[in-house]
């Protein structure tokens, strides 16, 4: 029983860990260098790949805006930019387009460091990449930004798990321990019976036969 809870629980706790890791909002701290937009095939990937923009057609060959970037070590960094809509995840963006606006003029900015927030992965084998929520001029390469988010999140995970874990243990102790108690109560009780029969049978079969 115990390597039946590993091997399902091991899967199913890799599964959490990369949907939170996917979906939770992350910050790059990066200069955009420009925008683009690219007709783009939205095939066998489509889970990785947002809405259209809102009131427009649903087709998986479209239109998408892209923002470039480079990290402070001039390492290059691809963002897409698609409305979310009032899909998954929840974040609600209808305004990639004000999003590209913004990015256009703070690619004219000489160095314009900006903390960039998204979700989603980069995967170049796949063509995946990050969607932007949201852009903020910041004063450096070496700003701290702490993820109140990310943060409030975890706690409010944490405290849910602590009470759901608690009302299943209060729960065990008044419904399913005493069943448990009478079950073994019951099996002890036939395993004593089971042991005066055979002990009578052998008495039986010994008076008769030797």
């Amino acid at each position: 029983m115990r390597y039946i809870k590993w091997i399902l629980g091991i899967p199913l706790v890799l599964i959490i860990i990369l949907f939170t890791h996917y979906t939770l909002p992350g910050r790059d701290i990066v200069q955009i260098v420009g925008t683009d937009v690219k007709r783009m095939d939205i095939g066998k990937s489509s889970l990785f790949w947002a809405s259209v923009d809102a009131g427009t057609n649903q087709y998986f060959t479209r239109d998408v805006r892209f923002i470039n970037a480079v990290w402070p070590g001039g390492k290059p960094r691809v963002y897409r930019n698609e409305d979310t809509n009032w899909d998954w995840p929840p974040y609600l963006k209808f305004d990639s387009g004000n999003l590209t606006a913004q990015a256009q003029s703070l690619a004219k900015q000489d160095e314009a460091w900006v903390a960039v927030t998204h979700y989603g992965w980069r995967i170049n084998f796949f063509t995946i990449f990050p969607n932007v929520i949201s852009i903020k001029k910041v004063d450096g390469p070496d700003v701290f930004l702490f993820p109140w988010f990310n943060t409030f999140f975890f706690v409010m995970v944490g405290v849910l798990v602590f009470f759901v874990l608690r009302i299943l243990r209060r729960f065990k102790a008044k419904r399913i321990d005493p069943v448990l108690e009478d079950i073994d109560e019951m099996v002890d009780s036939a395993g004593e019976n089971a042991t005066e029969a055979r002990k009578g049978i052998r008495a039986y079969f010994k008076r008769w036969f030797g």
